[in-house]
């Protein structure tokens, strides 16, 4: 595996409008060979569909991100279950639950939720999990709706070695993004306890870039910062960790190295 593989980037996002050009160009000067995009709701859709048409290494994922489960979520769920029956995708995601900002919708979020991994299902879909403080919660679900089809990817995790332990049992990795170079980050005595083949690569941009970028827009191009410190941390070599995170990619996703 010669390259790199950013797992969640919404390089389709209003932030790269001005120099996406350049900014996959960078991306490829990093050596980061394919990027995977979690739909946002309808508004993000054209958007992500025409970076997809446009770049053929970014491939395009179809969910309701749970921040946009409101009151009449059942309309945005409609427009999620046109898109997977018209097309194939390369998951079902961004999907999840939320609980940072609004409790209000929680149980809205959960009906949502469990409706999107029956789909991953029918499918055959891996689901690409959104958990922000609401990680055992989610992990709960996931249990509970598993019956041997389901895998994916326990987005941006920052959670403990215990609930590592609880979502790898699932058969699900761990996405692992800026946050692991951050000082204060956390995520050192995870990543020592956890095996490298349970782990992939993100950056989430325009999101969470990682040190020396920290507080400014993310980018795939930075995936390789993020995969040293995980090598550090790991005691393992770069390249071994690039071919381990980008076969784990190509395992969860279903797709053939190119």
């Amino acid at each position: 595996m010669s390259h790199w593989i950013d797992t969640h980037a919404h390089i389709y996002a209003k932030e790269f409008d001005a120099d996406r050009q350049e900014m996959l160009a960078r991306c490829a000067q990093n050596n980061v060979g394919h990027v995977f995009m979690p739909n946002v709701d309808h508004t993000s859709i054209d958007a992500m569909l025409d970076v997809e048409s446009r770049w053929p290494d970014c491939s395009a994922m179809m969910g309701l991100h749970p921040c946009s489960v409101k009151k009449g979520f059942e309309r945005e769920l409609y427009i999620v279950e046109e898109w997977l029956s018209r097309r194939k995708f390369a998951a079902v995601g961004e999907i999840g639950t939320d609980l940072y900002w609004d409790k209000t919708f929680w149980d809205y979020q959960r009906e949502a939720f469990t409706v999107q991994v029956q789909w991953a299902k029918q499918f055959g879909l891996p689901v690409v999990i959104h958990s922000r403080e609401s990680l055992n919660e989610t992990i709960d679900m996931v249990e509970s709706l598993q019956d041997g089809k389901l895998t994916g990817i326990f987005h941006c995790f920052s959670g403990t070695v215990a609930q590592a332990e609880r979502i790898v049992k699932l058969n699900f990795s761990l996405g692992i993004g800026g946050v692991a170079t951050f000082k204060k980050g956390g995520l050192d005595t995870v990543l020592s306890e956890v095996a490298i083949e349970n782990i992939v690569l993100e950056t989430d941009s325009p999101y969470l870039a990682p040190v020396p970028h920290r507080g400014k827009r993310n980018e795939p191009a930075y995936i390789p910062l993020i995969g040293q410190r995980v090598a550090d941390i790991k005691h393992i070599s770069l390249e071994d960790l690039r071919q381990q995170t980008t076969e784990n990619a190509l395992k969860i996703f279903k797709t053939r190295d190119s």
